[in-house]
């Protein structure tokens, strides 16, 4: 193990990391002038593109203006006009807009909102969530019970909650052995049976990612999928959250992914690319008539935070929302997504070791496998996506890794490139990806 400079805990122990020094449009570079096409977005954060300066001076002015203001003593313009721009983009009536921190606190906030409503309703006995198996939600320990992950529950089982789950809509890996559509979505059935055999009467709601982005490589649910959800959390009166931290905000060719299926959750999560990773910033909406439930009985909503409704990170949401409106970035999204989703799948696929390419807009999965007939993933000893990740690091490429797709096993590659790339960028990067993937299985 590489020796740890200075007193920083830092994220990586195994390996000391090159010092990022500068970062713009598309690229990130080095201490050597090393420059890296930044071809993930971080962590699937950066969407807007690096070292944009319409929100570096909406922050700075926001600084200047008023800075920390604590939300249960005064509201300010920013916090109040990004909820009106997020509630003119949402679907149906999500009107009302909670402003936190990161992802985990979101959807953690959404689970004890859902828990709050039904006791507002008179549904007290309804506690239990449902979430689904290969599902992130984040790692606060509530969001970490309701994943469905098991590499990062196992350390921390003893600390959590057990919470229910269901198999994802993983249609190349099905768990129960079928092919879509004759399959008449059994995956989405589960939930039914998950239910009834639960007990109704204690679910409180069923939490799951509008477009899985990570922990399965941006395998999009069929069409019809999350309407059977809805349908079966409206018979129960099951809420449903839909957590769009990642896929959210223009990534997948809309501003909200559940778009994409004519469906309007109970409670919608975002984070990650809110504030184009300029500044910590995450949100959950909620539906008129749950927030009217709680205003018109006990008055609040029994959950805060010191860094929540924060005009400072407000400021830079609304200068990002500008930014995509103005340059029409979300439906650049769309239609070059087509495009990169092409070049992916024309020159990938035909590899013998890369089984499948799916995704939407900029979020797009490629799963490697020993064999393509029978999906056999590769064992995660080899660690394979960590060596295509090392080779297309030397090369300036920055891609994201997901593993323990097919139990413990399993690896993918996860492109989620800024929204500004170019065309030439995009053919450069699907090519750097294939001469990486061909290197590392002839090495």
């Amino acid at each position: 193990m590489v020796e740890i400079p200075g007193n920083l805990f830092p994220r990586r122990l195994d390996k000391q990391l090159p010092l990022a020094t500068k970062a713009q449009g598309v690229f990130i570079e080095d201490e050597n002038q090393k420059q890296y096409m930044d071809a993930s977005g971080g962590a699937v954060v950066v969407n807007a593109g690096h070292g944009r300066e319409k929100i570096a001076r909406a922050v700075y002015d926001q600084i200047l203006s008023h800075d920390y203001i604590h939300p249960s003593m005064f509201t300010t313009h920013p916090v109040e006009e990004l909820a009106t721009c997020l509630a003119q983009k949402a679907p149906g009536d999500i009107n009302r807009f909670y402003f936190l921190s990161g992802g985990s606190e979101a959807n953690e906030a959404a689970i004890k909102l859902a828990r709050q409503i039904h006791i507002e309703n008179g549904n007290s006995t309804k506690y239990r969530l449902i979430g689904r198996w290969k599902s992130y939600h984040g790692l606060t320990l509530g969001s970490l019970a309701a994943m469905g992950r098991t590499g990062f529950k196992t350390p921390f089982a003893p600390l959590l909650k057990e919470g229910l789950h269901i198999p994802a809509p993983y249609c190349y890996r099905c768990s129960f052995g079928l092919q879509y559509p004759s399959c008449k979505l059994r995956c989405a059935l589960a939930l039914d049976e998950m239910i009834e055999n639960a007990g109704p009467e204690t679910i409180s709601a069923f939490i799951a990612e509008t477009i899985p982005g990570a922990t399965i490589a941006a395998c999009l649910p069929p069409k019809d999928y999350l309407k059977v959800i809805q349908e079966i959390c409206n018979h129960h009166k099951v809420l449903l959250i839909l957590d769009e931290v990642m896929c959210g905000m223009g990534r997948t060719g809309e501003w909200f992914a559940c778009d994409h299926f004519d469906i309007v959750p109970d409670i919608v999560t975002l984070g990650k690319g809110l504030a184009g990773g300029v500044i910590a910033l995450s949100a959950f909406g909620v539906r008129e008539t749950h927030f009217n439930a709680i205003k018109n009985n006990s008055g609040n909503f029994m959950h805060g935070g010191t860094f929540s409704h924060h005009p400072v990170a407000a400021a830079g949401g609304l200068a990002l929302i500008e930014i995509l409106e103005q340059e029409k970035l979300v439906q650049r999204v769309k239609s070059k997504g087509e495009k990169l989703g092409r070049l992916l799948e024309e020159n990938l696929l035909p590899l013998p070791q890369v089984g499948d390419v799916r995704g939407k807009g900029f979020m797009w999965g490629i799963e490697l496998v020993q064999d393509k007939k029978t999906k056999i993933p590769f064992n995660r000893s080899l660690k394979t996506v960590e060596g295509i990740w090392e080779l297309l690091f030397e090369k300036g490429y920055l891609v994201y890794k997901s593993t323990g797709l097919a139990g413990v096993d399993g690896d993918a590659i996860v492109i989620a490139p800024t929204y500004i790339i170019s065309d030439d960028q995009m053919e450069m990067l699907v090519k750097a990806i294939k001469a990486a993937i061909i290197e590392f299985f002839d090495s």
